[in-house]
């Protein structure tokens, strides 16, 4: 899966990612740090990246409808530390089919993944 990552996400996710087989750039490596959020989005969707993030202004499924982007995955924790970011989202790229989910909204919390998918 090709993925972005937000610049509110921790780096070491990077390494990680990849060694499950993932294609991972980020907000940082490529000059975009505190660019806004359109600039961000249109970076993901023209590299066809699914975009991992915790940003809510991404977390409006009318603006972002499954089916019309290449995927966002937005991460919502109680207490959201650079560990337990990178503890949860690890969790749920090891035991999720997460494959399935480009082109989809998907809201991870501490205890729920919740997949929207494209309308048939």
């Amino acid at each position: 899966m090709r993925i972005k990552l937000d610049e509110n996400l921790p780096l070491s996710l990077v390494a990680n990612l990849e060694r499950l087989g993932h294609d991972v750039d980020t907000v940082p490596a490529e000059d975009l740090a505190g660019q806004a959020d359109p600039r961000i989005w249109s970076a993901a969707q023209h590299a066809n990246r699914l975009l991992i993030t915790q940003d809510l202004d991404f977390s409006d499924v009318r603006q972002f409808r499954p089916g019309l982007h290449h995927g966002i995955i937005l991460v919502r924790l109680r207490v959201p530390g650079r560990l337990a970011l990178a503890r949860r989202l690890e969790q749920v790229f090891g035991n999720e089919e997460v494959e399935s989910w480009s082109r989809c909204f998907v809201v991870v919390s501490d205890v729920k993944v919740r997949v929207r998918r494209p309308a048939e």
